[in-house]
């Protein structure tokens, strides 16, 4: 998508979904190892759930009741099992999980654009969007110099899984392209810690695939591991000739994709179908309750850094002026009431009971983000202004949600303005919930080298909340 042109023909060799070319010719940085003090981590794996889109922060979790008619809109708040912590009235079975949730709400995340591609950046890697997404808007694809995304951070810095990728993706690469959200990838880091990408459709809910993990026609697994021997001997002779960064990273592509490929665990973790009808019903099953239940399995499995990104249903395109996801520019609380939030409630809440109940939530940190809220004041100039009941982009305040890892539930942080407009108390930026998730997966040290031998820092910016812990 970024890189110089280094395909290989399919019979020699299959490559995870998720590995790419992007960033061999551009050097690789290292990460600080050998010298890095042990850290003592509380969680095992995140958990990040994104409602790709910009969900409505005042909607949902941050409701102003006594705010103008035209701010706080048609829905109400209810009482929870956490005193003093209200969430949306169309939440009703989260509302009975909030004792395990803490609300951040009070996360200022402006980017120059006031939209989806620097917004997706920011609340990804936790780094303010350079001067190109200005500039170039949606034409701005993801750059191998890009700060990489949080949870390439994690993989490069956690330990190894010994089977699974360590950072996995489901169930699919926003957005369309040619206009791939930046943010989501490892870039500078390398290409070898980018997230592994696992497909599901809204047709087949059961149904997940990484494209490359599958044998295919008359390849088994024992001529799989012969050609691995004949490409042995030859990449040997390869190397004499060429020892070159990139050629030691393509090395690398090719032990993760037949490790994958050998794996037996890798085909039982994918299974959601296995799992029993009464579990799967209480997900919903969709396509994103189905990667919410995969998102445990994966972490059950230990599985370091799972991303569920909100795949949109099309069919309510129309009817949101959306792409059928969060960004309800039109009909904002029809969409939410009939559609978005009925399906969040399922699937979110029984994430947060399945983790509490077998005793995962402690070690499984668990994020839900955006790339931005929703305007506060009702009325979108694209969808008929105020009777088109329809929310702006708004990347100015938003809430994230936490839960598990050691962060204490039943909690509000900080706060918005009398309107959710502005962070009033205790601001914040992305830079402080990435911190803060690193802290909770102990990674402490940020330090890097780049390609040149130059240290820096992956992130300088913004501090580990760690009183939510």
């Amino acid at each position: 998508m970024y890189a110089p042109d280094c395909t290989m023909n399919r019979r020699t060799m299959l490559v995870a979904s998720g590995i790419g070319c992007a960033g061999l010719a551009f050097g690789r940085p290292r990460l600080s190892s050998a010298a890095d003090p042990p850290q003592q981590s509380t969680a095992k794996s995140t958990i990040l759930f994104f409602l790709c889109g910009g969900a409505s922060h005042i909607d949902m979790w941050d409701m102003k009741p006594d705010a103008p008619d035209d701010y706080r809109g048609a829905f109400r708040p209810i009482g929870t099992s956490a005193p003093g912590l209200r969430l949306c009235e169309h939440l009703p079975l989260l509302a009975q999980q909030a004792h395990h949730l803490a609300l951040v709400n009070s996360i200022g995340a402006t980017v120059n654009t006031n939209d989806h591609h620097a917004g997706y950046y920011y609340n990804l890697t936790g780094h303010v969007p350079d001067p190109t997404f200005l500039s170039q808007g949606n034409n701005r694809t993801p750059y191998p110099d890009d700060w990489p995304f949080m949870g390439s951070v994690v993989a490069a810095r956690r330990q190894p899984h010994p089977e699974l990728p360590s950072a996995i993706t489901l169930p699919h690469k926003p957005s369309k392209a040619p206009y791939t959200r930046p943010g989501q990838f490892a870039a500078r880091l390398g290409v070898e810690h980018d997230p592994l990408y696992v497909q599901g459709s809204l047709e087949e809910p059961l149904k997940f695939r990484a494209p490359a993990l599958a044998l295919e026609g008359d390849t088994t697994p024992n001529r799989l591991v012969a050609r691995r021997e004949l490409l042995a001997t030859i990449d040997t002779a390869h190397r004499e000739f060429n020892q070159v960064a990139g050629s030691r990273v393509w090395h690398r592509h090719q032990e993760r994709a037949l490790s994958l490929l050998l794996s037996a665990s890798t085909t039982k973790a994918f299974d959601v179908a296995s799992e029993p009808e009464a579990v799967r019903e209480r997900y919903g099953q969709t396509v994103n309750g189905m990667s919410l239940l995969l998102a445990r399995r994966l972490a059950e499995a230990g599985v370091p850094f799972i991303t569920v990104f909100w795949k949109e249903n099309e069919k309510i395109a129309d009817k949101c002026k959306s792409a059928g996801g969060w960004d309800t520019h039109g009909n904002n609380f029809a969409c939410l009431k009939e559609h978005l939030l009925p399906e969040f409630d399922r699937g979110f809440s029984a994430l947060i009971e399945d983790l509490a109940q077998r005793g995962l939530l402690g070690q499984t940190l668990v994020l839900v983000t955006s790339e931005m809220g929703r305007k506060p004041k009702i009325g979108d100039p694209r969808s008929s202004g105020k009777t088109g009941a329809g929310r702006d982009h708004w990347t100015h305040c938003l809430t994230d949600v936490l839960a598990g890892g050691g962060v204490r539930g039943g909690q509000i942080y900080g706060a918005s303005d009398a309107r959710a407009e502005y962070p009033a108390d205790k601001p914040l930026t992305p830079a402080d919930i990435t911190k803060t998730v690193y802290h909770a997966m102990g990674i402490e040290n940020l330090e890097a080298t780049d390609h040149q031998g130059r240290p820096y820092n992956l992130l300088a910016e913004g501090r580990s909340l760690v009183e939510l812990f």
